[in-house]
């Protein structure tokens, strides 16, 4: 299947295909990667010192990511997997409260009810991102279908009100019946759905060669609708193709699936060492390659990037992250009754229970390291 590739790897134009961007466009998208890589280096620290629990990285899919996101409009609903954060940030998402997200405290309690790391907030149409594989594309899909029926009066045929959900996935998702399950829903009722899959060749220490014997977009004509494989280094070209898809989709004309190969720079998540099954050439191959590096050969090309620009825009990443960890840092912890709440709607007795019981050991013991009373003498 052919890659469509829009970009050269020395920043050059392959072919009269850039898209109708502004160059505050094109800035921007700059800007927003490296962003993104900023927060993963930055957080990938924190982590290895203790204060962050857990954390994903997108090094390396920068372009897919951003791209992506950036040919969404801001009422698109989107359905993130685990390194799409970037995406919340290009819709104008707190970085205070995207690091409440990452620290779980009270604000990230307060207003988006999700555990640490799952950023979410429906003000900004993005849904929590699930631990369990795959879970989100159905969810995507029947999203879709709702929408759909709203905005056909219930009839479900036309094309609807043009709102799109994107359903982000990565190879490993692929090998999920979720995948497959949402794949068919979309296909039949021709659902305003975009499919958006990260290959980055690995499914944790998985490599895709034994996950399938072809490639993820070509998995789209067993359901009848197109599959697009993509250079998932380029970030003009992920734009143009989702762009339309996304267009498609609001014509009423159904799914699409995009195939982003790209590659894993670094560890599945901060739980991971790559080190133990990535081949080191094969590592050292791609980063030549970096989406990165690539975008900002093609701005300064055009008279877009010059290093003083670059230098002024990582300088403010920097302290803009580095304020948004203090305040996060500086909020509390959420109350342990968050523990038993946004699942049932009346608690059952047994969890009656186990609330009170929760509630009489933070009275007697306190919290470590959180708020409460001193643990009495001799407590545990």
């Amino acid at each position: 299947m052919r890659v469509l590739s829009i970009l050269k790897e020395d920043g050059s134009l392959a072919k009269d295909l850039e898209p109708p961007l502004k160059d505050d466009d094109l800035r921007r998208i700059f800007r927003t990667m490296l962003l993104v890589r900023t927060l993963d280096e930055r957080c990938m620290n924190l982590q290895r010192q203790g204060r962050l629990a857990f954390y994903g990285t997108a090094t390396g899919e920068e372009a897919a990511v951003i791209g992506s996101g950036y040919a969404l409009r801001p009422d698109d609903m989107v359905f993130p997997a685990l390194r799409q954060g970037g995406v919340l940030l290009l819709r104008g998402f707190p970085l205070e409260r995207y690091f409440a997200h990452l620290f779980g405290n009270a604000e990230a309690v307060e207003k988006g009810r999700s555990m640490p790391c799952h950023y979410s907030d429906r003000t900004y149409h993005v849904f929590s991102w699930s631990s369990s594989m795959a879970t989100q594309l159905p969810h995507a899909v029947g999203w879709a279908y709702g929408e759909k029926l709203a905005s056909t009066g219930g009839s479900g045929s036309g094309a609807g009100g043009g709102r799109v959900a994107m359903a982000y996935l990565g190879d490993g998702a692929t090998s999920e019946g979720d995948f497959h399950v949402a794949a068919n829903f979309a296909a039949v009722w021709k659902t305003p759905t975009v499919f958006f899959c990260n290959n980055n060749q690995w499914a944790i220490s998985v490599p895709f060669a034994k996950q399938s014997v072809v490639g993820v977009a070509e998995k789209a004509k067993a359901y009848g609708f197109p599959g697009v494989r993509v250079d998932g280094n380029d970030v003009l070209a992920c734009y143009a193709a989702t762009k339309e898809a996304a267009d498609r989709a609001r014509r009423g004309e159904g799914p699409t699936l995009i195939e982003a190969v790209t590659y894993r720079m670094g560890p599945h998540s901060t739980s991971d060492d790559p080190t133990r099954y990535c081949p080191k050439d094969e590592l050292d191959a791609w980063a030549k390659k970096d989406p990165i590096l690539r975008f900002k050969e093609h701005l300064a090309k055009a008279g877009l990037w010059t290093p003083e620009w670059e230098a002024e825009i990582r300088k403010k990443a920097e302290d803009e992250v580095q304020a948004a960890i203090a305040a996060a840092e500086a909020t509390g912890p959420p109350a342990p009754d968050t523990l038993f709440g946004d699942v049932f709607d009346k608690l059952s007795p047994q969890l009656e229970t186990q609330r009170e019981t929760m509630r009489r050991l933070v009275d007697e013991f306190g919290i470590p390291g959180g708020h409460g009373a001193e643990p009495k003498k001799g407590g545990h």
